[in-house]
This record gives structure tokens, sequence and C-alpha cells, in this order.
């Protein structure tokens, strides 16, 4: 596509996903007036998302007491929220916000763009303070309205009654415990407005994929009174510089050809392909970082795939840090130096994981096959390979080097195709949701803690593949 072309294309207005729209009456237009007013005018995206988002019911309470911004990076997003602050503070009555981010530098950051936008307006005089704490910081005006801005760990310590909540980079919340104080303390509230800002996630941002699966549910009827406005690319936007590339760009980008630059995506475009579909066009992928290509994972898959009793078989246990999930899994030899895994057995528990239990469902899969060896890391299953051990079942322990190689003989064997699944959806699940940890420079293992999901499944497919990928004659390369 031609860089003249490039140049005219400009950010669609409307997110491609979004709550029907209706025909009550909006407050809106009072933000986008007040933006003006103040110096910082809305860009056309976001005066979409003022008016419609915006909306009150006959008795005046808000239409979305519940808001969703789903939209790429550097598009404006902070800056609407920082704006939908202020138009609370002065025009909406909103004598509480509360805002939180994930960490103590986003927060810090945001609310010091925040500050710099009221000094450079008139809304200078209309401070009484501002405070700078580390971990929080607040402004107060002089019409009583206070703002404050903490870190997500103690996001609500303290606080009564807020009229409205900002949440920042939601896909990074991985567990319900700061949503869920949060929710709880607009029970008191007047005429409470929640709103969360994020791209896209992954398989880890539970919240932000639970909001999305409600706001989906909206769409199609449920009744939800949720508020959704994701700029995001439709999921086949391909990343090859063609002007259907640059369409998925413009949807998930609304501020392209205002305040972002072409030129500025197009250095860009040769990132990791799960960053760019992540972070310049809002699509959800599995993982960041993944250990493996969802497109190459789908190549090894055979679905005729099925484990012979009377071959060599290889088993795999892993346990998940906090020994509350476990998978084992099994590997044979296939023709020429393919070799099949198949996921025999999972478990999950609200407590650890009764080791004796396991080794006792472990030995009937011992029994069925012909099992040379079970692997496992020393990290997470010596428990169990202690009480197979005096039941004459043989055991190896992969760690340290050898886990590192046998992650490299797992990625090796899937991008090759010699590695072969039946397409098991928990299987799939496990796999697609690891992630790599570095260790020095060009080392890498499966990161059990980093993929903050379940991954025993795919640790244990790597553990076996170790020995599934040992030559029988010991001759691999013949030169000559």
């Amino acid at each position: 596509m031609s860089d003249r072309l490039i140049s005219e294309i400009r950010g669609v207005t409307e997110p491609r996903i979004h709550s029907k729209l209706n025909d009550l009456p909006s407050r809106g237009q009072e933000m986008i007036d007040f933006c003006r007013e103040i110096g910082f005018p809305l860009l056309p995206w976001q005066e979409f998302v003022a008016i419609n988002s915006l909306k009150v019911k006959e008795n005046g309470r808000w239409a979305y007491p519940l808001n969703g911004l789903l939209i790429a990076r550097q598009s404006g997003k902070t800056t609407f929220m920082i704006l939908r602050i202020l138009a609370g503070a002065m025009l909406y009555g909103d004598d509480l916000q509360i805002g939180t981010a994930h960490t103590i530098s986003t927060a810090r950051e945001s609310f010091k763009r925040l500050v710099d936008i009221v000094e450079a307006s008139k809304l200078a005089g209309e401070v009484k303070k501002i405070r700078w704490a580390n971990g929080e910081q607040e402004i107060q005006f002089m019409n009583g309205a206070r703002y404050i801005y903490r870190a997500s760990n103690n996001a609500t310590r303290g606080i009564s009654k807020p009229e409205a909540i900002h949440l920042d980079e939601l896909r990074e919340y991985k567990n319900e415990a700061t949503w869920a104080s949060i929710r709880y303390t607009l029970q008191a509230a007047r005429n409470p407005q929640t709103w969360i800002y994020s791209n896209a996630g992954d398989a880890s941002s539970v919240i932000l994929n639970s909001l999305r699966d409600r706001a989906l549910a909206s769409l199609s009827g449920s009744g939800d009174d949720i508020g959704w406005w994701e700029y995001s690319a439709h999921p086949d936007t391909p990343i090859d510089g063609s002007l259907k590339m640059w369409e998925g760009l413009a949807q998930a980008n609304p501020s392209l050809g205002y305040t972002i630059h072409p030129e500025n995506l197009k250095m860009a475009l040769n990132d990791p392909p799960d960053t760019i579909r992540t972070e310049m066009l809002c699509q959800w992928v599995t993982t960041l970082n993944g250990a493996v290509d969802p497109d190459q994972w789908e190549t090894c898959r055979d679905e005729k795939i099925v484990l012979d009793p009377q071959k060599t078989t290889w088993l795999g246990i892993d346990l998940s840090p906090s020994r509350q999930e476990a998978a084992l899994v099994a590997a044979q030899k296939l023709d020429g130096d393919r070799f099949g895994v198949v996921l025999l057995q999972t478990w999950k528990s609200d407590l650890a994981l009764d080791d004796k239990a396991l080794a006792n469902d472990i030995a009937p899969w011992v029994r069925k096959y012909q099992v040379e060896t079970l692997a496992y890391s020393k990290q997470t299953a010596s428990a169990i390979a202690v009480r197979l051990m005096p039941a004459g079942i043989p055991v190896h322990d992969v760690d340290g080097n050898d886990y590192m190689q046998a992650c490299d003989e797992w990625s090796g064997a899937i991008n090759s195709g010699r590695f072969r699944h039946s397409g098991q959806e928990e299987f799939t699940k496990q796999v697609l949701s690891a992630v790599k940890y570095q260790r020095g420079d060009s080392s890498w293992v499966i990161g059990r803690r980093a993929s903050s999901a379940t991954v025993c499944a795919a640790v244990a497919s790597a553990l076996v593949t170790h020995f599934a990928t040992r030559v029988d004659d010991g001759i691999d390369i013949v030169v000559g």
C-alpha cells in the first residue's frame, strides 16, 4: 500500500463492538463543551463515547452504571479518563472519585497527567489542594469534589461511597480481589458509575474477560446494563501491510491521523505478531510472549492419534506452584521421528492436592501402558515420585539444565511438526497459555508462575518430549 494512501487513512469514530445505541438523553454534550472550554477538545471518537456512555434514565440515574473502554495503545484512553474525572468533579456532582492502576508507577504517571491538564487550564484556580504520597495521590477542588488515585493493592482502603471509580489497564488484573473490593464500595453511593480502561488482554486477564463476556451477552439480549465501547480490529485482520491491515489499524486506533501518525505504527510492525495484535490491533491473544505459536500448534493436530498399550510409553506429571492443579500426559513414538502426546488426566482442588491420592491415580496408567519412565520435576512433584518408587514405577526428574533442554526440544518438535496431538481442548488451552521465562541471554523455560494460568499439561508434555526425542541408535545427523 502506498505511503500516500496510508497518510490519508483516519481512525474510525464508531467502535467495532459497542452497546446498542438508544434515544435516552445524554450528559455527554456537557462533557464535550466543558473540554472545549478548558482547552482540551475531545477527538471525534472521544465525543462518540462521551455521548453514548453518559446517557441517563428518566429517574436521572446513569443508564450505564458500568462502562468499558477498550482501545489500542496511545490512542487517548488515559486522556479521556482524566477528562471524564474532571467532568465528574465539575459537572456531574461526583464528590468523591477513585482511580486505580495495577502499579504505583502507572498510578503516579496518570495522576501527574491530570495535574498537568488542570494547571494548564482555567481549572487551576479551582484547586484547593494537591497531595502526593507513595502509592496515593489526591486532588481537592474548591467545590468540595475530590479525586484519589491509588495502586490497586490498596485501592479502597478507608474509602466510603465514591460516586465514580476508574480502573486503568484492567487487563493486568489477574484475580477478583481488587475488583470485588472496589465494587462493594459503591453500595451506598447516590448515582455511581464505574469505568474500566484497557487494551486487549489474554487468557490470564480474568476480570477483563469476564466483563467482555457480559458485554457480548448484553448485545445478544441478556438485559445487562453494561456499556461497552471496544475499538478493535476484526479477528481476521492480517499483519501484511495490506489495505485490510490498515483498515484494522484504523478500527483499533481511532486517533490515527489525528494524534497518531501512520509512520509511527509502521515502525512497530516488525514486533512479534502477538504483541502487534494486542497492543496495536487490540485483539485478544491466548497469552503474551507465548511459548507456542497457535497456528503452528494447529498444524501439529492429528485427531487419529490413539495410544497403543503395547508401545514404549513415557509419562509426565506436573503440578502448579499452588499445588491445586496437576496434569498427567503420555507420549509414544509414531512413524519416523514423529511422536504423539496425549493428555491422560487432570486434577483440580480448592486446597492443595493430596500426593498420595495422585500417586494412586497414576498407578493404573502405569499398568495400562509399557511405561519406560515417569518424568517429573523435583520442584513440584517430588512427593509423588517418592510414593511411586517403592511400587517399582520408574521415575526420572527433569530439572535445571535438563528442563531448559526439554523446553527447547519441545519447542523445536512443535515448530517442525514432529510433535503430534489430537486436539484435546484442555491440552490446547494449557499449551497456548504457556509463557516463555528467560534464563540467561538465550535460554528459556515454560514459566509456571509467569504464565498466570494453569500450564501443567504444557510442562508435562515438555518433560516427555525430552525422552521421546532421544535417538535410538545414537545417530541423528549423517554427514557425507
